[in-house]
């Protein structure tokens, strides 16, 4: 069981690296933006958050890729299942149950979707306070 916490650990704190990282691009970025643009107040609004959350969507299918390698390199999906796929159903927490990890790998499942719920929820405060900065210029200007 260690070997199952230690290669759910390793590949969480990839994502969770990957992630900050992001994080502190996209705030950046949206800061930048926010600062400079002459759009009308709602257009800006669009204008920051579409990007934004395009930018966390394809953060999250990345991650999830990185799960999928991680259970393509311990091999801990059943022969010929489709790793992608199972990857986005444990770190998105859907549940599904058609496929399921080989015994020796099973707990991998429950720490990807604690890994997801975790970035999930980083990802919506994030948002939310891009939004909030973004509404803030729009009450500056409108």
């Amino acid at each position: 069981m260690i070997r199952q916490f230690l290669v759910g650990g390793a590949v969480s704190t990839v994502t969770i690296a990957m992630h900050a990282l992001i994080m502190i691009v996209l705030i950046g970025v949206a800061r930048s933006v926010s600062a400079r643009s002459k759009a009308r107040p709602y257009e800006h609004l669009v204008l920051v958050m579409v990007p934004t959350v395009m930018v966390l969507m394809a953060t999250h299918t990345a991650e999830v890729l990185v799960w999928a390698l991680g259970y393509w390199l311990v091999d801990a999906t059943p022969e010929g299942a489709d790793r992608v796929y199972f990857a986005f159903v444990n770190f998105a927490t859907l549940g599904y149950g058609d496929i399921v990890p080989v015994a020796r790998w099973r707990i991998l499942g429950p720490i990807a979707a604690m890994n997801g719920a975790l970035l999930f929820g980083w990802s919506t405060a994030v948002i939310f306070e891009v939004m909030r900065r973004a509404l803030r210029q729009v009450d500056r200007r409108g």
